[in-house]
């Protein structure tokens, strides 16, 4: 099968590596967002040929923190990196190191520009407090004030109520609910049991499990200090155990099915990759697994109206209808575990010709949907979820699986992001 690529010269994408992952407040609490980024671009630099390094590098990270602009630059800096090397930051949500690598394979000329890090972080164990606008106006306007005079009475006009903290929450601005409660109104929308949920998180567990177990991640994933293996995943968990779990999000109607078992937990962890040009392609180490990225797909809906978290059920069909793929012809689907019930009416949505028709725009029959090939080795509900690094650890972690399958054998990889947004990348085998 040949497919027509969406760029003008061979784009390759080369698994990275990142840290462990460790729910918050666990092993890795006393790392910032740069301080879990630099061992992983060190590592990923060093392991480049002697006088090689990337053209550019991006970086990204969906918590903010007012100590730097630009993460990717100090990451860099941190890292010992060459001070030459152009680097900028990007997010977009869950999405964030994935629209950097989709950002970075556009930039690419196979010229001058010919191969690119890309990676991301979060780090949910050190959320940087902030100050509401007004009290952050009250103490500007108080460094301004010149005479004690003018410093009193500017300290007598401070309202009580302008006094407190600022913490960020995982939380949607436009509507004011998590993401866990978003997604609890789709789940109830596509009719997703509490039953299937919990069945899909064991699933993720045990591959992950599996995976560890059988060294799928053992070049992967480096380790930092002591701490050398994700700390979330389950070996131990049942369907049981799960089924005990109280709902998270909804508490009060007594039809909540989302829990903090098959829900993704807050997570630190940092992750990288290549992209590459042809040329670039032989600037890494040959060892290094590496695919074809064909052709990608962004889509944003109305979230006050579809569901948040439901776009790539909007850009897979698009990117299939493209190719004239249907389901079957691809041979592995990393799908963003964010939440099971996500997962789950994401499938619902693309076996319905209604939906894909009305709503996806694309009135075609793509088969059913292969639920065996989807997430190998485990996903984020077991792995854990780091906003900015997730989308770097989805693309390492499919290219290594895509890699040794025969040339030309198809993936998909999906991910939803806050804002009703998605990215979608279908890769290729070389």
């Amino acid at each position: 099968m040949t497919l027509k690529s969406r760029y003008s010269h061979p784009v390759w994408l080369a698994s990275g590596l990142r840290t462990p992952f460790s729910k918050v407040d666990g092993a890795l609490a006393s790392y910032d967002a740069i301080a879990l980024s630099v061992p992983v671009v060190q590592r990923m630099l060093a392991s480049l040929p002697d006088g090689t390094r990337p053209d550019f590098a991006a970086w990204g990270t969906v918590v903010p923190n007012l100590t730097w602009s630009n993460i990717a630059r100090e990451v860099l800096m941190d890292a010992g990196a060459p001070a030459t090397i152009p680097a900028f930051s990007t997010v977009m949500a869950c999405s964030t190191s994935m629209i950097g690598a989709i950002e970075a394979a556009g930039m690419l000329d196979d010229d001058s520009l010919q191969l690119a890090l890309v990676g991301g972080v979060d780090s949910l164990s050190r959320v940087q407090l902030g100050l509401p606008q007004s009290l952050s106006d009250w103490i500007r306007q108080f460094q301004k004030a010149r005479s004690v005079g003018e410093k009193v009475s500017h300290a007598l006009s401070i309202k009580a109520g302008d006094i407190k903290l600022y913490i960020p929450g995982i939380v949607n601005r436009t509507t004011g609910l998590s993401m866990g409660e978003h997604t609890e109104i789709t789940a109830k929308d596509w009719h997703v049991r509490r039953e299937d949920e919990d069945a899909w998180a064991l699933d993720s567990h045990q591959r992950t499990v599996a995976g560890w177990n059988s060294g799928f991640f053992d070049d992967l994933v480096i380790p930092v200090g002591d701490f050398r293996r994700d700390s979330i995943p389950r070996a131990d968990t049942t369907l049981e155990k799960l089924a005990k779990l109280p709902p998270a999000f909804d508490r009060t109607t007594g039809q909540g099915t989302l829990t903090a078992g098959n829900s993704s937990p807050l997570t630190d962890g940092a992750a990288g990759l290549w992209v590459a040009s042809e040329k670039g392609l032989g600037r890494i180490p040959s060892h290094v697994p590496r695919v074809k990225l064909v052709d990608w797909e962004i889509a944003a809906v109305d979230f006050r109206v579809e569901g948040l978290l439901m776009a790539p059920a909007f850009a897979i069909p698009k990117l299939l209808a493209r190719h004239n793929l249907r389901y079957d012809d691809v041979a592995l689907w990393e799908i963003h575990e964010a939440f099971a019930a996500q997962v789950l009416f994401h499938i619902a949505a693309l076996e319905s010709r209604e939906f894909l028709a009305r709503k996806a725009g694309v009135d075609r029959d793509f088969g059913p949907f292969p639920r065996d090939r989807v997430n190998p080795n485990g996903g984020s509900l077991a792995i854990g979820h780091p906003f900015g690094a997730t989308g770097a650890r989805i693309l390492s972690q499919a290219v290594k699986e895509l890699a040794t399958k025969p040339a030309g054998t198809l993936g998909i990889v999906s991910i939803c992001a806050d804002g009703g947004q998605g990215t979608v990348a279908l890769l290729e085998a070389g």
